[in-house]
Order: C-alpha cells, then structure tokens, then sequence
C-alpha cells in the first residue's frame, strides 16, 4: 500500500499540469450534476410545501346540532390518510376573515350577524395527499349529517399533483442526459492522463511488471482525482448557492446525504474511468 501511495504521488508530481486539468474537468462534470440537483432538490420542496396546504373543508349547516358535529369529527379523524382534523367555530372564522382580509374589517361594523358557516378543516398525513386520498374522504364528509359543503379545490389539488409528475419526469430525464455528459467528460480527463505517461506503462511492461502492479498507482490517482473534482464541484457550487440566496431569492442547500453520495461518486468514478483506460492501454501495448 505505501508503493502504491508512493507512486500515485510520484504521479501527481511529474505532470502536475495534467493532474489539476483532470480534477478541473471532472469537478466541471460533477458542477454541472451539483446546479441539476440543487435546482430538481429545490423544486421537490416547492411542490412539498404546496402540498402541505392540501386539505379538505367541510362546512357545517347553521342547525347541525353538537352531536352531529361530534359524530362528523370522529368519523373524519379515523379516515385513511387523514393527520388531524380542526373544528374552526363560527367566530373563529370571522376572526380569520378580518385578520387576513382587511375589505372585511372596514365592513365589519356593519354586519348584524356573523355570514361566516362553522367549518372542518381536514389534514392529511405526508405521502398521503394524492388526488385519490383527497376526493375519497370529501366524498366521505359530503354524506355526514350535519355538512352543508365540502370544498378542497379539486382543479388546483389536480394540477398540482399533475406538476408533480411533469417535475419528476423532467429530473429523471435532465439527471440521465446530464449524467451522461459528466460520464463523456471524466471518462477523457482520466484517459487523457493515462495516455500522458504511456510510455512509462511501456517500460514497466519491459521490466516485466505484472498488470495488477501497473494498475494499482493508476487507479489511486483516478480515484484522488474523481474526489478532488467532486469536492471542487461541491464548494463552487455552495458558492453560487449563497450567492443566489443572498441576493436573488432563498434557496434550500442539497442533502447531507447528497453531497456525501457525491464525493463518493466521484472516487468510484474516477477509479472506474481509470480501470477501464488502462485496460485499453495495456491491450495495445
């Protein structure tokens, strides 16, 4: 292991300009994947907030009697897919109203009776607000007694399960196209550098040198190289991510588990890329 070590080092040494074009080309590759999955990570959020505003209200009828509501609560509450459900009285409601509509509160003096119904409002569990979920329990809650309305905007819950799958769609088709690119540009930058020392293969080969002795400094170096452009990659890109946060608008930073998957990413790679230019290599030698 210390040979190998050694070698890989000696390697870095002798054509340092090649070594930093190399990690400067695979941490171009891997910036490239990093903006993709910070914009497919950030819009993954934005449509997980929305979605957190999805839920269903059940408006009561002005007589529906307390045990009526009573019996409407329980019976939404033990529904699949339902979190909690809220009991929003009459004034309640017109308190909201005048908090969030300020029209309202000019007119509020005026009003002799309160207009606003007493309502259910139901939440749903995460992974759980699909358009199925949602239009299944408003059915449910439509044919309790005691309810006058039910409404959870079916067009927009709709659409915005629709964006969903379009989101989803377009990051596997932009994740596989951009991780071809980033495969296209580490592959040459690894094989550039074995191609560089050649003729250092060569003589080893002469000396009578094995191929696993051959191999092993070249696969180090590859994978040092794949960690240093993925690590590069991974700082530019939080650059640009505190820059457009700071001054353009707030965005959400990838995953722990994203960035480490990264990192390790770029040593396989790296080691791959390696292998595989070298098996090329020592064919034609």
């Amino acid at each position: 292991m210390a040979r190998i070590f050694s070698e890989a080092v000696a390697g870095f040494r002798r054509a340092p300009l090649l070594t930093g074009l190399s990690v400067l080309m695979v941490a171009l590759a891997f910036l490239v994947l990093a903006l993709f999955g910070l914009v497919a990570h950030n819009l993954q959020a934005a449509v997980s907030q929305l979605e957190e505003r999805v839920e269903v209200v059940v408006y009561l009828r002005e007589d529906a009697r307390p045990a009526e509501v009573s019996a409407a609560l329980e019976a939404l509450r033990t529904m699949p897919g339902v979190e909690g459900v809220r009991h929003v009285t009459k004034d309640e409601a017109l308190e909201r109203a005048l908090r969030e509509l300020p029209e309202i509160a000019e007119v509020s003096s005026d009003l002799e009776v309160n207009p606003f119904p007493a309502s259910l409002e139901v939440r749903f569990q995460a992974g759980r607000r699909d358009t199925e979920t949602v239009k299944r329990v408003a059915e449910a809650a439509a044919s309790l007694p005691g309810v006058e309305e039910v409404r959870y905007g079916r067009e927009w819950v709709e659409r915005l399960f629709f964006l969903r799958r379009v989101a989803g769609l377009a990051a596997l088709v932009l994740g596989v196209s951009f991780g071809a690119v980033a495969a296209l540009i580490m592959a040459t930058a690894i094989r550039l550098a074995v191609l560089a020392r050649r003729d250092e293969i060569y003589v080893m080969q002469l000396v009578g040198a094995r191929d696993a002795y051959i191999r092993s400094p070249f696969l180090l170096e590859g994978a040092v190289v794949g960690t240093a452009g993925a690590l590069l990659a991974l700082g530019l890109s939080w650059g640009l991510y505190v820059g457009l946060s700071r001054f353009l608008f707030r965005l959400e930073w990838l995953p722990a588990v994203w960035s480490l998957g990264g990192v390790l990413a770029g040593a396989l790679f790296g080691l791959l890329a390696s292998a595989l230019a070298l098996q090329r290599q020592l064919r034609r030698l």
